[in-house]
């Protein structure tokens, strides 16, 4: 039997909404959530500067700063290696100068010895060079020649070289096929392979 007091917008049941009205409530609910979402979204017009160009987060902000720290680090850190090369070479040029200053040192002073050899040397010739006089050179020219190489050449006999031999005589022989030290008027004298004086010589040759 049909209930005549029902209005047509009341549920038959007693107590169920329409179908339209429930989906039209999805839909309000739907829309609140998605404003909600959006809520802390800045619009495109909030972000963009005055220039118009689009204003970074404060993430992309960070990651800028981080990649101009970084290339400054590069940077310094090539200043860093162009220094260092550079003390390294001045270190080079230092050890390379010092060493150039003890050679021209070392050479002064055995340039000022050799008077003193020479003499030494003449004085044994003659026989006079005996005694403590005699063990004092001696020691002196083994000191000379071991730490500083320096040693004596030039024999009657060797065969002239005019890198090593300065000819202060010549004379002609045919009993030479070479040019031949014939008596040495003051030796030579070598620092390895250096030759600090040469040997003052006189030269036979052949005719």
């Amino acid at each position: 039997m049909t209930n005549e007091n029902l209005t047509p917008d009341e549920p038959a049941n007693g107590g169920e909404a329409p179908q339209a009205d429930a989906t039209a409530d999805a839909a309000d609910i739907t829309a609140d959530a998605a404003k909600d979402a959006y809520a802390d979204v800045p619009a495109t017009d909030d972000v963009t500067g005055e220039d118009g160009v689009v204003d970074l987060s404060e993430l992309d902000q960070a990651l800028l700063r981080v990649a101009e720290l970084e290339e400054e680090v590069a940077r310094r850190k090539a200043d860093l290696y162009n220094l260092g090369q550079e003390y390294n070479g001045y270190v080079k040029r230092s050890k390379a100068e010092a060493r150039t200053q003890y050679d021209a040192g070392i050479t002064k002073v055995l340039d000022t010895l050799l008077s003193v050899l020479d003499d030494a040397h003449l004085a044994r010739e003659h026989g006079d060079l005996t005694g403590p006089a005699g063990t004092v050179v001696e020691k002196l020219e083994q000191t000379l020649a071991t730490n500083f190489g320096l040693v004596r050449f030039g024999e009657t006999g060797d065969e002239f070289n005019p890198e090593h031999h300065e000819a202060l005589m010549n004379q002609t022989s045919p009993d030479v096929e070479t040019q031949q030290v014939q008596h040495i008027i003051q030796p030579g004298y070598k620092q390895g392979e250096k030759v600090v004086r040469p040997a003052r010589v006189g030269v036979v040759s052949p005719e």
